[in-house]
């Protein structure tokens, strides 16, 4: 069974640990090309990510972090001969070896500079998610929903257009409720939620609501289910079955067709909780469990990388 990962922080692990001799190939970490090898990967999403908080909230200074992280990650899917990076979706079409999506979690580093989309696109950045935890200049984050209400800035909705002429898929995850409805209304393509769940079944300002749901699939994107254990359960513990719980119940809302994978893999501390997915490499456990449960074949193959590759073709 393919595989397409739509969110992972490996690039950020990377960058910020103190081994010296990591690499992408083979690590510790919960993603490399070694474990995507073993669930025959297709595609797996890098997100570019650094912790504003350590750069005393200065947009700027996390720019310059970000284009670190961006060369880093580069540097290590160039030295793979297992993986390399890829822009369009002829070129995973076509690829005989995994393909590396460049992505930007928080799109508040190009701090007001339209100039700033156009690099990032340049450097093969493909998906762009608005908003991290903080309010930026685009928009305001679902963090603990203080800001649902507060939607798109004027800049904010001027990107949206800008990234659908760009070809750059749009990310919902971490929007606030408010700007999610402005790119509805202004979004001519699809858009993704990469990596959030079921706010039904947990709620959390990160998950969506049934509503929302249902307008990601009728604009023809997907959500890549997350599994960060307090984003599946308010208690933390996470089983196949709760995992399994957001995909049934996303389905019945919005089919088949808007379901995807995200795992958020080392953007969370993994060994503080019980996973019954310890990484990347194990995710036959999950299309193992779906056909237990009666999901066909064909349906686990949209789950798990046609319906993101369709994405990836049509946004």
């Amino acid at each position: 069974m393919k595989l397409i990962d739509l969110h992972c922080d490996t690039a950020y692990k990377m960058y910020v640990s103190k081994d010296e001799e990591i690499s992408l190939e083979k690590n510790n970490l919960k993603v490399s090309v070694e474990k995507l090898l073993k669930v025959d990967s297709l595609a797996q999403f890098f997100a570019i990510f650094y912790e504003l908080e350590n750069v005393s909230y200065d947009y700027n200074k996390l720019y310059q972090k970000y284009m670190e992280i961006l060369q880093r990650i580069k540097l290590e899917i160039a030295r793979s001969s297992d993986i390399s990076l890829v822009s369009s979706y002829d070129e995973i079409i076509k690829n005989n070896k995994i393909s590396g999506i460049l992505t930007i979690e928080d799109g508040g580093i190009i701090s007001g500079d339209m100039g700033r989309l156009d690099k990032l696109y340049n450097e093969g950045i493909r998906l762009i998610t608005l908003t991290w935890n903080h309010p930026n200049c685009i928009g305001y984050p679902s963090t603990n929903f203080i800001y649902q209400n507060i939607g798109l800035t004027e800049f904010g909705r001027e990107v949206v257009r800008r990234l659908n002429k760009m070809g750059v898929i749009i990310d919902v995850s971490h929007l606030s409720d408010m700007g999610f409805y402005d790119v509805v209304e202004i979004s001519t393509k699809p858009f993704v939620a990469s990596h959030s769940n079921s706010r039904a079944l947990c709620s959390n300002g990160r998950n969506l609501k049934d509503d929302m749901i249902k307008i990601i699939a009728n604009k023809g994107g997907v959500i890549g289910i997350n599994l960060y254990p307090p984003f599946l359960n308010m208690n933390g513990t996470v089983t196949l079955e709760k995992i399994v719980e957001h995909i049934k119940h996303i389905r019945n809302i919005g089919g088949i067709d808007v379901l995807s994978i995200g795992t958020d893999f080392d953007g969370f501390n993994s060994d503080e909780y019980n996973m019954p997915i310890n990484d990347i490499g194990e995710m036959n456990k999950l299309s193992d469990y779906l056909e237990n449960v009666g999901f066909t074949y064909d349906e686990i193959e949209k789950i798990f990388y046609k319906n993101a590759l369709r994405v990836f073709l049509q946004a």
